[in-house]
Formats: structure tokens, C-alpha cells, sequence
């Protein structure tokens, strides 16, 4: 394991809180992941289901978690199941956890080899009225390929037919949507690995690299700090590649003059980081660029102090969108009678500034939280304007991430990266410099 896991006890916390908002004589199943194929032998690394994670600090395949908080016997009110080990795999694949580390990392008594499973759950069930199911109900969720979670599901339905079935995601939503100090510490760690990459990129980009270069750099320092590398599909766009927002082909070379919106961020231990500068290629902002540049700066700035208790998100994207249209109004990009004229559910800011600014961080890069809920002390979110003018061939887009605290101003995670202007082009420029000595 490359990265240093958290104490048993935040995981004892987290199924607690689970635990206590369970109905009377239910139990709650959780399954890993697969091990996805790609075609003959080859399959992609692995990557643990968040939500057994956030239960138990298992990242191991086949793995199951089962709560039963109104269990008969105390034993059975958290047990694990996990993947036993055998010659063949210790030589093949090396030494999968046994019972005793199995029990130290998560704080469970109770372990049992995966082939026990069915066993004990049908022991189980025989004091169960219902169970909790743990359904992908994430607002952006693909349901193209089936999860094992899926096929426990259809087996348990059809399995135990006269079980009342629950739902553990609405639980899931609010838990992990407030971070324990030791998640946020996780994610800090992230924070930092990531921009230590974004160091690195500031003193060897160039005109003439190419995008991939430059996302190379960033998983050199991500893999030499202990991250498994980039947490999402990083986003490397140069000159006009920068108004296409979910652009990952990374393969167009840099040319003179242009900016570079770099959308990365560094996963350490799960837990994800999200960070977006936009620099520019050659060292130094146009005067139009850096003008731009610092429109986008000021409504970030701007929008995250407004990330305070009591806040709901749609509440929060209507007053950053009137922080947008005055710099857009600025900037000369909206006249008054765009805005006089606009549609109240089409703001004309959304020509320029077509995305939502913040979305929740954690486990996942785009976590669990529910919008319509306000906002509360210990959730993390992005802050992440941006300005897109296809006519003028740059976008630019500034994010940090940001912890809401009980009072006062969210605290930025990220506030020791590089962020302004002037400060960018300092550390370029010196490393220019350097270079021609």
C-alpha cells in the first residue's frame, strides 16, 4: 500500500453514523468493485467502490461488508467478508489481507473468507424484516456495465422475495457529504501532491511541447509522492482547445503566445483533488489575457466566501451568475440590453460561463451531497469559474478547493499553489532565466 491509511476509529465512526439511521431489524449489504476486462488477459488497475471504502478502508477485491445493528448474536452487527489467499495468488498476484489485518485496518471483529458469505447471509436474514441495498443514485451516474452491487441485487431480490428492501444511498448522500477532520487531511494531502505537479509544469512548459508532455510531468510528481496518479482524466488544453470543456485528447502541440487551461488533480488514497490553472505558454499574459484572466479570479474569490452554512447550491449559482455578468459586462462580452433582455432560464452569462462553479469533493471527484439541502460546516467543494471565448481562441478557467467551516470564510485547501497572475508569470519568467544562465 503506497499511501498511509486512516485510523480504524474514523471508520467505526462512519458505520456508526450509517448504523444509526438504519430502520429497526434491517441490515445493509456493501460489495467492492470488479476488476474490469479490457479484451484477452488484460484488465484496468483497481479501483475500490467508494462507498465500502468510506465503511471500512478495505481496497481489495471481493470484498463485502454486512451491518446488522439489531444482530442476535453482538458479533454479527458488523461483519467482513474478504477474498482468502492461496499459493497461487501469493506467487501470481502476492498476498491478499488476512483476518488479523483485516480486522486492524478497519476496526471490525468479525472477518470471514467471501466464500462464507451466502452462509451467513442466510442466517442472518432469518432475523431481518428488511435489507438496505446500495443503488448508484449519483446525479451523473453511467449504468452501462453491470457492478457486482448490481448482480448481488437482482440475486437477493429474487433470493428473499418477502424482504422489504431500503435504500442506502439517501443515507450515503448526507454521511459522506460532511468530511471527518481525518478525510480532510486525506484530501489536503492530495492538494499538496498536486501542486507540487503544477510547480514542476510552471518551470518546463514551453511552445513547441506538446499536451501530453505536459501531462506527463504532472504524473511524475503525482506517482513519485505516493499517489496512484490522477484521480480524474486530465484536461492539458492549449489556445482554442480551451473552450472545450471536457477536452482529453491531450495530443495538440503548444504554439507561441497561447494559454494552457490545465485541469488536474492527484488522488492520494482514494481521496481526490481538482485543481484547474489556466497559464500562459510563453511566460507572460497578453494584456487581453491576463484582463480576462483576472475577471475570473475575482468571481471565484467572490464566490467562495460565499460557501458558508445555511447556503443551498442553487441559491449560491444564481449570485455567483450576477458576479459573472458584471465582469462580462466589463470585459465588454454582454451589453445592458443582453441583460435587460435575458432569459431568466437562460442568463446571458451563459454564453461565457456555461458551467455550474463548485460540486462537491471527497471519495469522488464530483461526491455525494444533495443540492437542495443548505450547505453545511465540513463539506468540501471546487470553486471553478471560467470565461470561454471561442472568438478570441482562449478559455480560461481558476480552481481551488475549499473546506466550509462552522463561521467565517470556507478555508482553501489550495491557497499555497500559484493562483495569481503576476505570481505565475514570476515563476515562469525565473525559470526561463535559469535556464539561459
Amino acid at each position: 500500500m503506497r499511501y498511509q491509511p486512516l485510523p480504524a476509529d474514523v471508520y467505526r465512526r462512519n458505520r456508526r453514523k450509517f448504523m444509526e439511521r438504519m430502520k429497526p431489524a434491517s441490515l445493509a449489504v456493501f460489495n467492492s468493485n470488479d476488476i474490469y476486462p479490457i479484451s484477452a488477459d488484460s484488465t484496468l488497475p483497481f479501483q475500490q467502490h467508494r462507498d465500502i471504502f468510506y465503511l471500512t478502508g478495505a481496497d481489495q477485491e471481493e470484498t463485502i461488508l454486512l451491518l446488522f445493528p439489531d444482530a442476535p448474536d453482538p458479533k454479527h452487527r458488523e461483519v467482513l467478508f474478504i477474498r482468502e489467499t492461496n499459493d497461487h495468488i501469493k506467487i501470481w498476484e502476492g498476498e491478499k489481507l488476512t483476518k488479523e489485518q483485516a480486522r486492524a485496518l478497519t476496526g471490525i471483529d468479525t472477518v470471514y473468507w467471501t466464500s462464507e458469505f451466502e452462509r451467513v447471509l442466510r442466517d442472518l436474514m432469518r432475523h431481518a424484516d428488511r435489507i438496505y441495498l446500495n443503488t448508484n443514485e449519483h446525479p451523473r451516474a453511467s449504468h452501462e456495465v453491470e457492478t457486482r452491487e448490481d448482480r448481488f441485487i437482482k440475486w437477493v431480490k429474487q433470493a428473499f422475495p418477502a424482504h422489504k428492501t431500503e435504500r442506502s444511498q439517501p443515507i450515503l448522500h448526507r454521511l459522506r457529504a460532511v468530511k471527518e477532520p481525518e478525510e480532510i487531511a486525506q484530501i489536503k494531502r492530495a492538494c499538496d501532491i498536486t501542486g507540487a505537479g503544477f510547480r514542476r509544469v510552471l518551470e518546463v512548459l514551453r511552445p513547441g511541447m506538446y499536451e501530453y508532455e505536459v501531462e506527463a510531468e504532472f504524473a511524475r510528481e503525482f506517482l513519485r509522492r505516493g499517489s496512484r496518479g490522477f484521480a480524474y482524466t486530465p484536461i492539458i488544453a492549449s489556445g482554442p482547445n480551451a473552450n472545450i470543456l471536457h477536452y482529453i485528447q491531450n495530443d495538440r502541440k503548444i504554439g507561441e503566445g497561447e494559454l494552457v487551461l490545465i485541469d488536474v488533480g492527484a488522488e492520494y488514497g482514494n481521496w481526490s483533488s481538482d485543481l484547474t490553472r489556466t497559464v500562459p505558454a510563453s511566460g507572460k499574459f497578453t494584456p487581453r489575457q491576463k484582463e480576462v484572466y483576472n475577471a475570473v479570479l475575482r468571481v471565484k474569490n467572490k464566490a467562495a466566501k460565499l460557501l458558508k452554512p445555511g447556503i443551498t447550491i442553487p441559491e449560491y449559482h444564481k449570485k455567483v451568475g450576477e458576479y459573472m455578468t458584471e465582469e462580462l459586462l466589463r470585459l465588454g462580452l454582454l451589453t445592458e440590453e443582453e441583460v435587460k433582455n435575458q432569459d431568466p432560464d437562460k442568463p446571458a452569462y451563459k454564453k461565457y460561463f456555461m458551467h455550474g462553479t463548485s460540486h462537491h469533493l471527497g471519495l469522488d471527484t464530483h461526491d455525494y451531497g444533495i443540492p437542495e439541502e443548505p450547505i453545511q460546516a465540513g463539506m468540501v467543494f471546487t470553486v471553478e469559474p471560467g470565461i470561454y471565448i471561442p472568438e478570441e481562441g482562449f478559455g480560461i478557467r481558476l480552481e481551488d478547493d475549499y473546506v466550509v467551516q462552522p463561521e467565517g470564510e470556507p478555508l482553501n485547501l489550495m491557497a499555497h499553489i500559484p493562483i495569481e497572475a503576476d505570481e505565475i508569470e514570476a515563476i515562469m519568467q525565473e525559470a526561463r532565466a535559469k535556464e539561459g544562465k
